[in-house]
Formats: structure tokens, sequence, C-alpha cells
């Protein structure tokens, strides 16, 4: 018999496979004319809109098909534990759509966690180039949606938490209790103290509480809400119970705010994001207010209602001009006293006259009256120009600070357009996150799970774990669960941190207006808002990741190493 026109390749009915594999979940086929394998045996060939089919009685190791995916397939192992809960994950881990060489570093190098953003799809690229190991990394002032860890020793000290322990947990954090694990645990499993403090780090506060929206994050989330059950969207009554409720709430957080119980909150709405800060954080010494991103119609709201802010950003790059310019003039003076010196005696330079003959040219050509100059609204528009084009960007950033927060307070409880009047989010007032509790709060907890999967190293297969939280991570857990993972891990995990990015520039640099003078004077009270003295400390510090965020955070040898 001639050969086959395939190298290798026996039609099915002759050797059939020993055992029949069911594939769990249909792949993705990005090029249909690559993936599709030659109709054995004379069958009848399929429409072309139909995707290819593999023939079931088509041996797995001759079968020809798409390049690298096959030999992927066949080399992954199947999951330890047998369960589907594991599928997700082997596709973070190993995609099957693309034949890459064998990866030369442990799983628990900085290579893997790299790979693994990649394949997560983060929006932002890790930079390469790491900061120098430190025993603290810096406070992150943005909400994180997701933090992904991962390291070589297992999780399972963080699944399936008793009842007392969750009970304890939360009787914990209500009572503000400090828990000062030691460098290392070593039995975590069995270690009750450690899980009762992972629960009271998952704790965060939320109003409103309506179980069927996710109310964070809220710029953006049109396609999540829409479709969900609204009854205030057209219902004013309704409405109105609604924004009376979130003002009192509101009210409660600013009053624990004032007196030093609650360090710090977040309101979020469909269209910017306001951070409060209690006096002694983030390098000041009064109350400050954040808002990003904002406009010129806001901006201008805030000013008729005599809000004094100031826009950092935008006055440290005309700071910079400035400077910029002086190095210039300096430059070109000292360039024309050179020429002056060839010059003769008493000869000046003519002043410009620009302003008073910019349309001098016209005259000279003849065409002054065919021309139509600007009016006075058009030059205006020009001069506002730059105004309007940061309008929700990041150097829209806006500092209210000092007694004007009580002031934005007002303006924000009074402000028609904090609310949408359509759409999927019309009526629903905006969300406050809180790390204590306030009138009108309700506790919830963030989501975590614990995964085991095989990473391939070299030829062989080694364990990883992973541990996923997802939900609105405020700067406090982070500070909590990093600290948790420290002693539980034995110094070494890495972290992919996935930031809410309309809060990344909450990161920026704000002493320069108010420098806290006198620390202590200043943190004197913030022990008894209910946060941990070491991320209280690493909280009052002065933020320095500017409008970026921590995006992958690394540690080994009990030191951190972070990218921004």
């Amino acid at each position: 018999m001639a050969d086959p026109a395939v190298p290798g390749y026996s039609p099915g009915f002759k050797k059939p496979p020993a055992t029949l594999r069911l594939k769990r979940k249909r792949l993705r086929r990005s090029d249909p004319a690559t993936t599709a394998a030659p109709h054995p045996c004379g069958a009848a060939p399929r429409a072309p809109s139909a995707p290819a089919r593999r023939n079931p009685f088509s041996r797995l190791d001759n079968a020809p098909r798409a390049a690298g995916a096959q030999r992927e397939r066949e080399r992954r192992p199947p999951a330890a534990d047998g369960t589907p809960s594991a599928a997700p994950f082997w596709q973070l881990l190993e995609p099957v759509y693309e034949d890459k060489p064998t990866r030369k570093a442990e799983p628990s190098e900085r290579t893997d966690i790299l790979t693994l953003t990649d394949d997560l799809n983060l929006p932002v690229a890790v930079p390469e180039v790491p900061s120098s190991p430190r025993h603290e990394f810096p406070a992150d002032w943005s909400i994180k949606t997701r933090l992904l860890f991962m390291s070589s020793q297992p999780f399972t000290w963080a699944e399936h938490l008793k009842a007392q322990e969750e009970a304890q947990g939360f009787a914990q954090h209500c009572r503000a209790t400090e828990t000062n694990l030691p460098q290392s645990v070593q039995e975590p499993k069995l270690s009750t103290e450690l899980r009762c403090a992972f629960q009271q780090s998952l704790v965060y506060w939320l109003h409103p509480s309506l179980p069927w929206l996710q109310l964070f994050p809220r710029i953006g989330a049109d396609r999540k809400i829409a479709g969900k059950a609204s009854p205030w969207s057209q219902d004013e009554a309704l409405q109105q119970v609604l924004m009376n409720d979130w003002s009192v709430s509101f009210t409660s957080l600013y009053n624990l705010l004032k007196a030093k119980l609650c360090p710090y909150f977040y309101i979020c709405t469909y269209q910017f994001t306001v951070l409060f800060r209690a006096a002694g954080l983030a390098g000041s010494d009064v109350m400050t207010a954040v808002i990003s991103p904002t406009t010129r119609g806001l901006r201008e709201a805030m000013r008729n209602e005599g809000i004094e802010f100031s826009l950092p950003l935008v006055e440290e790059r005309r700071t910079r001009k400035q400077k910029n310019s002086e190095v210039n003039l300096e430059t070109e003076a000292a360039n024309s006293l050179e020429a002056g010196n060839s010059t003769e005696d008493g000869e000046e330079a003519a002043p410009s006259d620009d302003d008073d003959e910019s349309f001098s040219w016209l005259e000279e050509m003849g065409v002054q009256d065919k021309v139509k100059k600007p009016d006075a609204i058009s030059i205006k528009l020009r001069k506002e120009k730059h105004q309007v084009q940061m309008d929700h960007k990041p150097e829209s950033l806006a500092l209210v600070k000092g007694t004007n927060t009580f002031t934005l307070l007002n303006f924000l409880i009074n402000c028609k357009s904090l609310v949408a009047v359509a759409g999927p989010q019309a009526g629903l007032p905006p969300t406050l996150l809180s790390p204590v509790a306030f009138r009108g709060g309700t506790m919830q907890t963030l989501k975590a799970r614990s995964i085991n999967a095989k990473a391939r190293v070299h030829s062989a297969y080694e364990d990883i774990f992973s541990l996923e939280i997802v939900g609105p991570v405020m700067p406090h857990s982070l500070h909590s669960l990093t600290t948790l993972l420290k002693s539980a891990q034995r110094g070494a995990f890495s972290a992919v941190l996935y930031t809410h990015e309309p809060t990344a520039v909450f990161n920026t640099n704000l002493d320069n207006a108010s420098p806290a003078l006198n620390k202590e004077t200043a943190c004197k009270d913030l022990p008894a808002c209910g946060l941990h003295p070491k991320a209280l400390d690493q909280l009052s510090q002065c933020p320095t990741l500017g409008k970026s965020s921590i995006r992958f955070l690394e540690m080994k040898d009990y030191t951190y190493t972070w990218k921004s």
C-alpha cells in the first residue's frame, strides 16, 4: 500500500486509540485554517462556516494538529484533585495557543509571575526595573480590584475557616484588636490566631448595600449594572429616600474622620472618586480631600460654592516650565551680553510689539477688512483650552484641605451631578468605602480563594500555590494581608496587583501644599482610628509613587521589592 500523504499518519479505523479523552472546554480557534485537520478516509468536507472538529477515531499522537497546541495538551498531567475548580488556573499558567519555550526559572522566581501577568492581560505593563529591597513597601492609596498571591508554600491555612474562627475575626475587627504574629509560623494550617487575623483583614464597610448590584467600581460599570433590577430609576420619591440615607452616612463618616476615629474613606461616583484623609496621613497636618478625575464644569461649580482648591499636578508642571524658561532666559542673556560687546554704544534692541500689532501684517497685505478677527468669546475659549484638555485625565486632580473639606461635604450632598440622571446607574447614590464602621454602613468581606496547580519547570511539573483576593482592596487591607503572608509563607511570596486606574493618581505627593511640621502632634490621636500601628505608620508617610501604583510586589528573605 502506498505511503499516506502525511508521514506517520494512519487511518483511525486501523489503529483506534486506547483511550478517548473528554475535553472539558472547547478551545478557541484563532485561525481555522491552521487548526483544521484533513478529513480522514474520504470524509465529507464540512461547510466553511462551521468550525473543524477532530475525528474521535484518529490517533492523538499521529493526527496532524496545530503547531504546538496538541503537544502542550498531551504533556499536561491531570489535576491533582481532579476537580474542575483547577481548570481556570491551568489556562493562566499554560496557554495552549502558543508554543512557548521551556521556562528556566522556578515557579517562585520573578519570571513566572511576570509571565502570569501577561496571561491575565494586565492593563499596564510591568516595568523591568524593580525597586531596591526594603523591609516595608510604600503606601499605595489606590484601590485594588484584585490581588493574586503566589508562593511555593501552600495556602491551606486560608481556606475553610471554622465558624468560631470567622466569628472571632469579625470581633477582632470591630474591637480593633492588634494581632502580632511571629516572624514565621511553623504550622499555619493549625494556627487559629493566623486564621482569625486573616478573616479580620478581609473586612470592610460599604454603603449603600444592594446585594444584586456590584457597587464597585462605579466608573465604567454601566455594562455590569445594566439589566439588573433598579426600582428607584423611575421613582423620584425613592431616589430622595436613598439620597437622604446616603447623606446621613456621608456625614457620619466625615465626623469620624474629623475626630480621627476613621483614617480615610472613599466616595465612588459614576464620574469621579473622592478620597478623604484624616490629619496626619500622607504627610499632611490637616484634613485633605483629593478628587480625580475632574472636569471644568465641576471645578467651576466648586469655585462658585466658595471651595478653595488647588491643582497640584498642573502647578507642578507650571513650576517646571518656569524653571526651564528661567534657564533659557539666563542663556539668552549671556548670549546677548556677548553680542552687545560688538555693537555700538547706546544701541538697544527694539521692544516687541506683537501684542499691540498682532494683526499689522494683515494691513500690510491689504486684507484687514476681508479677514474676520476673533471676538472676545473666542479669545477666552482659546485661553481656557488647556483647562478643558486636561478634563478626565490624572492631571485634573483637585486638592481640598483644611476647613474647605467641610464646604466640600455640603457641596457633594447638594450636588445634582453626583448621581446619574440616565442610564443603568440613574438614581443610584455613590458608593462609600471605609475601613471602619459608620452609620448606615454594612459589613462586607473580600472574596478569597486558594488554588493549587502544577507549573512546568524544564521537563517536570512542580506544585505552585496561589491565593486570590477579589473586591475593593483598600490600603490598610493590602498592608494587613502582606503582613500575614510574611509570617505564613516564611518570608517568600509574590503578588500581582490590579489597580482601579482612576485612583492611581491618589499616590501623588501633596506635602508641598500643607506639610506636617510636627509629625508627633499631627498623629497624636490617630492610634484610635482602628488600624494596626504599622499600617498607620506606613500611611502617615508622604506618597512616593507619583501618578502610578504598585503593580507587582515580591518578598524574598523578608524584604520587599516592587514595581510600579
